[in-house]
């Protein structure tokens, strides 16, 4: 089962082929959802601090009975943290939070604050709040770190001016929109790449090309594109509150063809995302 199988990060850390994402999911529902998934099998729970639910994920954490030892929480410090002392204190938020002893992946959420996505120059401000990070990378505190959302220069000013490699970059990754040459260039500096959002914040489900060759494995949509993700190499974060879908999710055990891989990384650029437009990652 794909809840038991592990990439190994660039420092040697294991970590879980498939998350349960929260993103959107209220900090009073996701206790209840941390829970139900780890009851199924799930090892890996990505949160972060702009989704304002680690409260509530550090307590689903408590109440699911399971050794912390077992388990493998991502977070993400905001993406407006720019400064030293503002990252450091925004860290140690997140532990507090989450109610912790270690982290085991704290990762820059983005480039740019959310207001200023895409727009002007941070590189200075991202080494600041990655200094905060190996600083607890290097006293045991978070056993991992990395970044979200950051294209390539801004990678390379990381690799460049930075002490410790980043272990992984999680990106917007669905059938549809597969940026293969980021994904290529983090593979050739062996960072992993995550990919949120897989079904396209929903706008798969309703894709005929996608929902065809669904049919013709047999599977739902859900369990294509998480499979497509996972044979590009790419994490896959799928965000679910629903124990059904947490199930269906993870039920990945087959393979897509070479030819079928193909055809679903030539799907045309997917620009519309109806509501989630509005949103800086989708825009």
């Amino acid at each position: 089962m794909i809840l038991e199988e592990k990439f190994t990060l660039n420092n040697g850390v294991a970590i879980p082929k498939l998350a349960l994402g929260t993103w959107m999911v209220d900090n009073d529902d996701v206790s209840e959802a941390v829970q139900e998934a780890i009851k199924l099998g799930y090892r890996h729970i990505d949160t972060a601090q702009a989704y304002q639910n680690e409260e509530g994920v550090g307590k689903g954490i408590k109440a699911s009975g399971i050794n912390r030892k077992e388990l493998f929480i991502t977070t993400k410090l905001a993406a407006e943290e720019k400064t030293y002392d503002d990252a450091k204190k925004a860290i140690n938020e997140s532990f507090k939070k989450l109610d912790v002893d270690y982290i085991d992946l704290m990762i820059i959420h983005s480039p740019q604050p959310w207001n200023d996505f895409r727009g002007g120059n941070y590189d200075e401000g991202n080494l600041e709040a990655w200094k905060a990070l190996e600083e607890f990378y290097e006293a045991g505190k978070i056993k991992a770190i990395g970044l979200s959302n950051f294209e390539q220069s801004d990678i390379e000013n990381i690799l460049n001016n930075g002490h410790v490699k980043p272990a992984v970059n999680q990106i917007l990754v669905h059938i549809g929109k597969t940026p293969s040459e980021l994904i290529e260039f983090a593979q050739k500096n062996d960072i992993l790449t995550e990919g949120y959002s897989p079904l396209g914040h929903g706008v798969l489900m309703d894709h005929e090309t996608v929902k065809e060759m669904a049919d013709k494995y047999n599977v739902s949509v859900a369990q294509l594109a998480i499979r497509y993700s996972l044979q590009l190499g790419v994490l896959p974060l799928p965000k679910t509150t629903k124990s059904k879908h947490m199930l269906n999710n993870a039920d990945v055990d087959f393979e897509i063809s070479e030819e079928d891989m193909t055809t679903l990384k030539n799907v045309e650029e997917i620009k519309d995302y109806g509501d989630a437009n509005q949103m800086p990652v989708f825009q």
